[in-house]
């Protein structure tokens, strides 16, 4: 095993942990149980935040991972991708107002949009683990220098066709 493995295991393990943590609180609130729920929504809080240090540390140090399967397949993954980053950034801002309303006790607010965050959050694991799972069982992903420099064994037509994507999911996947 190599760190090219080790790492995205690692923080896709956070992100694990950060849903069972969820559904556990969710779970709690639901009985009316608001320490236990305030418990484990800070423990989800901050597996989501130790995943996202050790992924944006991999990617800074490491560089981003690129696509090592078979062309026809490659745009099946892009578009899978896409979503799951609109899925990750969309539940991290949600995420990030959970907590702020929570610890500042606006609970019209938490309330409002707790169960919409959770039902993003959760899918954003699920497609999390599908990400990373394709990599590890599907293909094998080429690796790629540190600070996302692109590179390819392609024609420069189809560089030209795919550069633009690729650019854009390194650059969501940073921000993300």
């Amino acid at each position: 095993m190599d760190i090219y493995f080790i790492l995205p295991t690692i923080s896709t393990s956070f992100i694990v942990l950060s849903a069972i943590f969820m559904a556990i609180g969710v779970y709690h609130i639901k009985k009316g149980n608001v320490e236990s729920h305030e418990k484990f929504m800070t423990f989800a809080a901050i597996a989501a935040l130790s995943f996202f240090v050790i992924y944006i540390s991999k990617t800074i140090f490491l560089g981003n991972t690129q696509f090592g399967g078979p062309d026809s397949l490659e745009i099946y993954y892009v578009i899978f991708l896409v979503s799951h980053i609109i899925l990750a950034t969309t539940g991290g801002i949600f995420g990030g107002i959970q907590v702020f309303t929570g610890k500042k006790n606006k609970l019209r607010y938490h309330r409002k949009f707790g169960m919409t965050a959770a039902t993003i959050w959760f899918f954003t694991a699920i497609t999390g683990i599908m990400v990373i799972s394709f990599f590890i069982f599907f293909i094998r992903a080429g690796k790629q220098p540190a600070y996302g420099m692109l590179y390819s064994t392609r024609t420069k037509k189809n560089l030209l066709q795919i550069n633009f994507c690729k650019r854009f999911f390194y650059v969501a996947a940073i921000i993300n």
